[in-house]
């Protein structure tokens, strides 16, 4: 079957949320592009969007619509082209408000999974619990001819124990987009061992229209990105559990964020981007990790300890933080999370003393926001580093610790065979996680 053909039903489950929300945006302006190719007029494509709670998916129709109409701004010469025979389109707000109207006309919301039954394809982003997964993708695929294809965007389940466990037959592949997907350049592409060729192509196909850079991953639990991250996480745990013994843990916690996001020159603090992610989706993650790592302890106890008092992070409907490491007030960090009082200690009462504890930062020091955009910055980064490793202060001693422990990671990941190189490693974390240089460097090699 033809990549268009396959694209004429298509059903996504957990629409409803963030990972679905941008995953069924993307598909419903592939369906346009496809449908205005002369070759394709007539044609329909129908594209289902499911999930349990109908409120979300009220919410999710308001999304679509705000987002078609920003693409459709900065598309408005081509879709004057698109719309020319149409002679009662005349300004550009016209055809806005069309092409707005054609786009959501291949979108059904429904909270019934029975709309799937019979989908060419179905994209699976619902919560990361093996179980449900199971549960939704073996009941559609008994209630369909065998021809439907799954594309599954965990970020960390084995999709072999997906193929089998929900009897496949190799129709199936991991599409993990990260988040959020609109956004974010970056598709880890994670085939089985048996997973069907054309399946395989149509997915580098669909990942190069959306315009995503796609990064082969092995079927290992945690994929690249997630291998990576979730390491990370407990290696700052790790030392935040040092530090812990002469100070607070919130002092402790918050000197790692501040050397993993200013001294290491990161986007975000590690516990920052955990708090993005949310603290318990991290904790899932790690469980499903550990299973399958028998040589190695994938779980928080930090995270088990904070998720235990009901801290959580993740976002708000509207993109706002919620708290969870720390509390977060007009997008900024105004407070640390104590477990043993319970309660969140304000940042001004302990950033100058972690601050004096850590140090200067070295010079030739230049924030993220600016690094990523200079020319230079390879230079900029190698002059930096080499002045953070002759440094006596207790952050650039903890940068170069943490700096080498995720090199260590990357060259992990290719030793146990979840990366193809470390290329692939660096791709993932400079694309998927914006950092300004791979792991894996001259730096800290």
């Amino acid at each position: 079957m033809e990549y268009t053909d396959k694209l004429k039903r298509v059903s996504i489950l957990g629409a409803g949320g963030k990972m679905g929300s941008g995953i069924l945006l993307l598909t419903a302006l592939e369906m346009a592009d496809l449908s205005m190719i002369p070759g394709n007029k007539g044609k329909e494509f129908n594209l289902i969007a499911i999930d349990v709670s109908a409120e979300n998916l009220k919410g999710v129709k308001h999304y679509i619509r705000e987002q078609i109409r920003k693409v459709a701004e900065k598309s408005i010469v081509r879709l004057r082209d698109v719309y020319k025979d149409r002679n009662d389109l005349v300004e550009n707000w016209e055809i806005i408000d069309q092409y707005i109207i054609d786009v959501m006309n291949f979108i059904q919301t429904t909270t019934s999974v029975e709309q799937a039954f019979g989908s060419s394809i179905v994209f699976e982003a619902v919560s990361e619990d093996p179980d449900l997964k199971l549960k939704l993708l073996g009941e559609i695929e008994k209630n369909s001819d065998g021809n439907t294809w799954y594309l599954t965007n965990t970020s960390s389940i084995p999709i072999l124990s997906l193929d089998e466990g929900a009897s496949l037959g190799g129709r199936i592949i991991g599409f993990h987009f990260y988040n959020p997907p609109a956004v974010q350049r970056l598709v880890e592409l994670i085939p089985a061992s048996g997973t069907v060729k054309d399946l395989r192509d149509f997915s580098m196909e669909y990942a190069s229209r959306l315009r995503k850079k796609a990064v082969l991953s092995n079927d290992v639990a945690g994929f690249i990105g997630n291998g990576h991250f979730m390491r990370d996480i407990l290696f700052g745990a790790s030392e935040v559990e040092k530090l812990a013994r002469g100070m607070s843990l919130p002092q402790a916690i918050w000197m790692i964020n501040r050397v993993t996001q200013d001294f290491l020159i990161r986007p975000m603090g590690i516990f920052q981007l955990t708090d993005y992610v949310e603290l318990d989706v991290c904790q899932h993650i790690m469980k499903v990790m550990d299973p399958c790592m028998s040589d190695e302890d994938l779980h928080c106890d930090l995270i088990d300890r904070l998720t235990e008092q009901g801290v959580r992070g993740g976002q708000y409907p509207d993109g706002s933080q919620k708290n969870g490491f720390f509390r977060y007030e007009g997008g900024r960090i105004t407070g640390i999370y104590d477990p043993e009082t319970k309660m969140y200690v304000a940042l001004e009462e302990l950033e100058s003393v972690c601050d004096k504890a850590l140090g200067p930062l070295p010079g030739g020091h230049v924030p993220w926001k600016i690094l990523v955009r200079d020319r230079k910055k390879k230079e900029i980064l190698q002059d930096y580093f080499e002045q953070l490793s002759g440094s006596a202060n207790l952050g650039a001693q903890l940068a170069v610790d943490y700096g080498q422990n995720s090199c260590r990671i990357g060259n992990l990941l290719v030793e146990k065979k979840v990366a193809n190189s470390t290329e692939d490693v660096n791709t993932v974390l400079l694309t998927g996680f914006y950092h300004a240089y791979g792991p894996v460097n001259e730096y800290f090699n």
